[in-house]
């Protein structure tokens, strides 16, 4: 077996809409191609042995053991592969279940496709199921060794990969409420939403958690003072940086019991309490002063009580939780050391934040603690003693929580949300030491002791006791108030042929609302005025760029089937998707060898439309049209032929639509018909002699139309777009070259080709054309591309483009003229590879009132070659004699 690609999908894609994260891996099975499980020796047993859990998998039997016995039935290793990576993951604790295995038009090569939690840890799991399924075809069985190592590994990348989890939870309530969310690059930061929308958090500290109160949060001495001021108990304290007084302070609080602890820590590092000595003051002063970055120590008295967190979010109390500090209970026959391993064996507990509890560590710490309290590890406390390892109750430290929220008196939940204003966090823990949180503070003699920005989620999330507590829920809803919109609009356009020029088109429609837009494309991507990022860029990194840019107000996305091929989606649902067309191109690419397939790719742009938006479909392409049965929201149809049945059909039901109806662009609203523009007026379709680029209209207007943009800047936006280098490079970009006029055109398939006829048709004057084709296309689809050339132009140079994507040079442009040769055609050809040649050559021998089209590989080289060659500055449509707007059309 040999792995001969891996893909990471990371978002809606052509195997799956709700399962985002996937791997997609082609198998050579090799001489395995057509071998199935049952008959190799020992496979099954082998199988079994080692992955019993397997049992679980139901696969298309759908009933528990269904996989298992198409294993022992016989079945193929591809199938084995999909199953074992999905189970290797299950067992290092990552929940997964979607996956699929199909073969290719390759013999005995396999797409497998499996669900990740962590894309690293799956890749790691599809190598893994891989080398088992050749070591149970070699020896029947696959070592302990390896198979302890794969789950460690596996365990470690997914620990690594785990958000914190209070961070979790936040991202939980996000999905839970349909908002998108990523990780960003720095400092541990998740962004919720998408565009001018979106926030930001790190951990529980938030974009709008104001730098001062973080800052004040930070310096415990500083915020005692303010709450003072303001009549807020706080512990009696002082700060010192020297050994020599500390002496002084203890005196000035009242002496012992004391509490010393870092200026500037957190966590519970360096804290230490109810001290009553001046050999353990001395002690906790080094362990403070190593942790503050500037050597400053808090000496507080020590007041008596319970440690309670309570958390108040957007100056609302949320919860409130009594922390524990971490402890074992004699039982009168073990050890302390035995005690602790007892407690750590609760599946509840793991390290640092990997679970709802923290193991419990016999350290420097707790062993001190233990000493304080007159024990040793050997130790055997008696029955329902507790022996405390720890001071301080930090969940992070082996401390538990126990839900307090409906005891907390009134008084003292006032006195939290007036400290929240106080400090100006819009997130904050603060911590009340007090005998009974029932009661006011006044009468217990209570205090706060500390307050916390950034506060850990987990002990209100999952306390050890009590009712579970929807922070992360009241999160979300601050950042996200009901009626606040989480992402800016997002306008997803695909197709075949179109897809350049028809979001230009639509991100110039949107610019019309002074909004900022950010749009992505094959020649780069945009935000507002201004190039962002040069390329082709159609895929989800570009699109990351711009749904990550909080200045972008609508975002319009190009959206090709590469992309979506190799990544996914970039986006989990679109407000507008458009879907322009579906052509025989790219066909034995990817796995995709039809057009079925191929439309298949597209819809997924139709699929993830949003409940609330519209698919924008054409209605003259019945692949398109099919369709409407993935689209979740509405759809609206766009269509060159205003008798159109399917037209007719959706506006009788209500719906929306958009035709070329007597050389106008027209609006269906129900009953309602509205005349939005002339073709004539636009120049993007050449005085409406463009057929394509009229259908390209449609489709922008329609889609803006529908998101709600004002018909008068649609209007306004139709009668200023024109088809020039500046706005849609290589998109029928016309010159006039003083005597003849020359067209570039970035047409590289045959639906684009016929397209193109349909505007050469119109012209008066002899017609050349410099045409080749991509050299990763299928022959067949060559030499289509030189039948349809010989049917537009009077003369062909056929060229290359210079990479030829693995091909010999010179195999495509002989194909393309097999395709010249099969016609009847009476246009003459010659054959110069060289692209920038044969630009040149044409350019240079042009007929008087001829018309050039060049559809070359690189467009910024045909338009410099154009410039070199012109007599006249005039850029745009300067008609020959007999080219006119009322020259017959061909609609193709």
């Amino acid at each position: 077996m040999k792995i001969l690609k891996i893909l990471t999908l990371r978002g809606p894609n052509y195997w799956s809409i709700r399962r985002p994260k996937l791997i997609v891996a082609r198998i050579d099975l090799e001489e395995f191609a057509e071998r199935t499980t049952d008959t190799i020796p020992g496979f099954y047993d082998g199988l079994v042995n080692r992955l019993p859990s397997l049992v679980e998998h139901f696969c298309s039997p759908g009933h528990r053991g269904g996989f298992l016995k198409r294993v022992e039935n016989g079945t193929l290793l591809g199938h084995v592969t999909e199953h074992v990576a999905l189970e290797l993951q299950e067992l290092a604790g990552m929940s997964v279940g979607f996956g699929r295995a199909r073969s290719t038009a390759d013999p005995g090569v396999y797409s497998v496709v499996f669900e990740y939690c962590d894309e690293r840890a799956g890749r790691y799991a599809l190598r893994a199921a891989v080398r088992m399924c050749e070591s149970l075809i070699a020896t029947g069985h696959y070592p302990d060794s390896e198979f302890d190592r794969d789950l460690e590994d596996l365990r470690e990348l997914w620990a690594e990969a785990a958000l914190g989890p209070s961070t979790e939870s936040i991202v939980k309530a996000a999905e839970e409420r349909g908002i998108p969310w990523k990780r960003l690059s720095a400092r541990s930061m998740i962004q919720l939403g998408y565009g001018c929308h979106q926030r930001r958090l790190q951990a529980t500290l938030s974009d709008g958690s104001s730098i001062l109160g973080v800052e004040l949060a930070c310096d415990k001495e500083g915020t005692k003072m303010l709450l003072a001021d303001a009549a807020i108990p706080v512990p009696r304290g002082t700060v010192i940086q020297y050994l020599e007084d500390l002496e002084e302070a203890i005196n000035s609080v009242g002496g012992y019991p004391i509490v010393i602890k870092p200026l500037d820590g957190n966590h519970g590092r360096g804290i230490t309490i109810d001290i009553d000595n001046w050999e353990d003051a001395e002690a906790a002063y080094d362990a403070a002063s190593e942790e503050s970055k500037t050597r400053s120590v808090i000496i507080e008295r020590f007041y008596n009580g319970s440690d309670h967190r309570v958390l108040v979010i957007d100056g609302k109390l949320i919860a409130v939780a009594e922390r524990v500090p971490a402890h074992v209970v004699g039982d009168g026959r073990s050890t302390i050391s035995e005690l602790i391993e007892e407690t750590n064996r609760d599946p509840r507990r793991g390290d640092g934040h990997d679970n709802i509890l923290t193991r419990l560590k016999l350290d420097r710490i707790s062993l001190q603690r233990l000493a304080r309290q007159g024990l040793r590890p050997e130790s055997i406390p008696g029955d329902g003693e507790i022996c405390y390892l720890r001071a301080t109750a930090n969940l992070s430290t082996g401390g538990i929580a126990i839900d307090r929220t409906d005891e907390i008196h009134p008084e003292n939940a006032w006195i939290a949300q007036r400290v929240s204003k106080l400090i100006g966090l819009d997130i904050i823990g603060m911590d009340f030491v007090t005998t009974d949180i029932s009661k006011p503070l006044r009468e217990t003699d209570g205090v706060i002791v500390e307050v916390n920005a950034a506060p850990g989620f987990r002990m209100h999330v999952s306390p050890s006791e009590g009712k579970s507590r929807d922070v992360a829920g009241a999160t979300i809803d601050m950042l996200f108030p009901p009626g606040k919109p989480h992402q800016c609009p997002i306008f997803a356009i695909t197709g075949t042929n179109g897809k350049t020029t028809t979001t230009r088109l639509i991100a110039h429609l949107a610019r019309q609302t002074d909004k900022v837009v950010g749009y992505t494309t094959t020649d780069g991507t945009y935000i507002g005025d201004f190039l962002a990022e040069a390329g082709d860029n159609t895929g989800p990194q570009s699109a990351h760029l711009i749904l990550g840019d909080p200045s972008v107000e609508i975002a319009v996305l190009e959206t090709a089937r590469g992309g979506i091929l190799r990544s996914g989606l970039a986006f989990d649902h679109s407000d507008v998707g458009v879907v322009l067309n579906v052509a025989a191109d790219h066909l034995g690419l990817g796995d995709i060898n039809t057009i079925e397939q191929m439309a298949q790719v597209k819809g997924v742009v139709a699929e993830t439309v949003s409940r609330d938006g519209y698919g924008v479909l054409n209605a003259d392409d019945p692949l398109v049209t099919a369709m409407q049965e993935l689209v979740r929201g509405k759809t609206a149809f766009f269509s060159m032929n205003p008798e159109s049945e399917v037209i007719r059909g959706h506006v009788e039901q209500g719906g929306i639509a958009a035709i070329y109806e007597d050389g106008w662009i027209v609006i269906l609203n129900g009953t309602e018909r509205i005349k939005v523009e002339e073709a004539v007026n636009v120049p993007m379709t050449l005085k409406g002699l463009a057929p394509f680029m009229i259908a390209n209209a449609l489709a922008a207007t329609l889609a803006t139309y529908v998101q709600g943009i004002d018909l008068e800047a649609i209007r306004q936006g139709l009668r200023t777009f024109t088809a020039s280098v500046d706005q849609t490079p290589g998109r029928m970009n016309l010159f006039d070259m003083g005597s003849y006029h020359a067209l570039v055109d970035y047409a590289h398939n045959a639906a684009s080709y016929e397209a193109l006829g349909g505007f050469i048709a119109n012209w008066p004057g002899k017609c050349i054309g410099v045409v080749g084709g991509p050299g990763d296309r299928r022959d067949e689809d060559l030499q289509e591309l030189g039948r349809l050339s010989a049917g537009m132009f009077d003369h062909i140079i056929v060229k290359e483009d210079d990479d030829t994507r693995g091909r010999e040079r010179g195999s495509a442009a002989e194909w393309i003229v097999r395709g010249i040769e099969s016609t009847d055609s009476d246009c003459t050809f010659e054959t110069i590879l060289k692209e920038s040649k044969a630009i040149n050559i044409a350019l240079k021998e042009a007929p008087r009132d001829s018309l050039v089209t060049i559809l070359p590989e690189s467009v910024n080289r045909a338009i410099e070659a154009i410039e070199s060659h012109r007599s006249s500055d005039s850029d745009g449509i300067s008609s020959p004699s007999g080219f006119t707007s009322e020259a017959p059309m061909s609609q193709s």
